[in-house]
């Protein structure tokens, strides 16, 4: 990672009476991803918007590639790249043509191709935008985003109401934009896409940065010990209870036994095998950003989703050579 490109010390915004920010710091560093999480109303969008320029801050300091956002934003504006939410373009128009149109409005001359190739949408390049998949029209966008050839991109939501071909394919790009050295501030509702993707993340919850980290060190911190689920008899619980020192509990008729070391399942299961009672299938089981992140905020915002039903439980890990 190389030197801060982004620099946020006690920002605060305010509507009125109401701290929709309420004295964040953070950092960016060149050429990582950084995630910003938070939900509906947390606070997310309006520090994006501030940072963007597009708002005034009420108070704090706040420096984006050396630029004061809001008084230097004609400058900033030819550094950055943003690619809204739901982009959307004129309906004729293709992506040749929208590369075309936004030089001049940078007083650029783009390649096209290039820039499709970047993205992946060399082979629609003369569609008219209306023709294009829902996926496509996110690819165009951060095509478009690539126009002025930018330090930095806001990313505001790029895969949302994409199917898991078509967001996996953005992250794809993504991917290619950050080996090529881009700094990517993301905003997402998808927890695992911030786990995937992003070296650092930001939780933004009341106002208030509630976590700051990588991803690992952002649940290491926060989630539970890893835990060996146990499928079988409900009165394995009751015995584990009785004979193991960490904690048993119960989750819809699984036993999870929370265990520290390998050594730990071994003894587990030696414990179960002993006393007798039926069991099927076991699994170590850990927590993920987004078991996190709902633990964090106390609350899964409407349209806030993960990529996994959460009646299953998180992903597991099968335990070799155990039935």
């Amino acid at each position: 990672m190389g030197d801060s490109v982004i620099e946020v010390q006690g920002l605060v915004k305010r509507y009125g009476p109401l701290a929709a920010v309420d004295g964040i710091d953070l950092e960016v560093r060149s050429g990582e991803v950084f995630a910003f999480l938070g939900p509906n109303g947390a606070g997310k969008t309006t520090t994006v918007e501030v940072l963007e320029g597009i708002r005034p801050r009420s108070a704090g300091s706040v420096r984006v590639l050396g630029h004061d956002p809001w008084k230097d934003r004609a400058k900033l504006q030819r550094r950055v790249g943003v690619i809204p939410q739901d982009f959307t373009f004129f309906d004729k128009i293709t992506p040749v043509e929208s590369i075309q149109f936004y030089g001049r409005l940078f007083d650029k001359r783009p390649d096209p191709t290039r820039l499709l190739r970047e993205v992946e949408l060399e082979e629609k390049a003369d569609d008219a935008f209306e023709k294009l998949s829902g996926g496509q029209k996110q690819k165009l966008g951060l095509a478009l985003a690539l126009v002025n050839d930018p330090e930095v991109l806001f990313l505001d939501e790029p895969t949302t109401g994409l199917d898991p071909q078509a967001r996996r394919a953005i992250w794809d790009v993504m991917r290619a934009l950050r080996r090529g050295g881009r700094t990517i501030f993301l905003t997402t509702h998808y927890l695992e896409e911030a786990e995937t993707l992003a070296d650092r993340v930001g939780i933004i919850d009341h106002g208030k940065i509630v976590a700051l980290g990588t991803p690992e060190e952002i649940i290491t911190r926060f989630g539970r010990r890893p835990r060996l689920r146990i499928e079988g008899s409900p009165a394995i619980a009751e015995r584990l209870r009785g004979e193991w020192s960490g904690e048993v509990q119960v989750e819809d008729g699984r036993t999870l036994v929370e265990i520290r070391t390998k050594e730990d399942v071994l003894a587990v299961l030696q414990l179960v095998e002993r006393s007798g009672l039926p069991w099927s299938e076991v699994a170590t089981q850990k927590d993920t950003l987004e078991d996190v992140f709902i633990r964090l905020v106390g609350r899964m915002s409407e349209g806030t989703v993960g990529t996994k039903d959460r009646r299953a439980g998180p992903p597991v890990a099968r335990v070799k050579g155990v039935p």
